[in-house]
């Protein structure tokens, strides 16, 4: 088998119960900007989390918060069928979604971990920048 590329995280995503408590905690301690999102009937707030990976904050029912890396990969299907069979749980299967595809695995140890496959060369932080920013 050929060596493996590191594979870059390319987003953070903050699941937790209090998404308004969130965002000002972190935009008041780290200077985070945040941006409601509305698309397909769902809410999502992206966050500007200065250079490096895009951000963002899902309000769900979890008891505990929890950061979870978004690794960029060439394929989703086939990382997420890797990731099984080297013990990983499938949390959430291949989707499709507005701008690619994504799954989550638990890893053997529990931590939780993301695959994020774009549709096109743009990036989240392009996907979610302000429209006068997309020049």
């Amino acid at each position: 088998m050929a060596p493996i590329r590191p594979q870059p995280v390319a987003h953070l995503e903050l699941h937790t119960a209090d998404g308004a408590g969130a965002r000002a905690f972190y935009s008041e301690l780290l200077g985070w900007r945040s941006q409601r999102i509305e698309a397909a009937e769902r809410s999502y707030l992206a966050l500007d989390l200065g250079e490096g990976p895009s951000g963002g904050i899902v309000e769900c029912g979890t008891g505990r918060a929890l950061w979870i890396p978004y690794v960029s990969v060439p394929e989703v299907n086939p990382v997420t069928e890797r990731a099984e069979e080297l013990g990983a749980s499938v949390l959430l299967g291949p989707r499709e979604g507005p701008a690619g595809w994504r799954s989550v695995v638990r890893a053997p140890d529990g931590g939780e971990i993301a695959f994020w496959q774009p549709k096109s060369a743009v990036s989240l932080e392009e996907l979610y920048a302000e429209p006068s920013a997309k020049r």
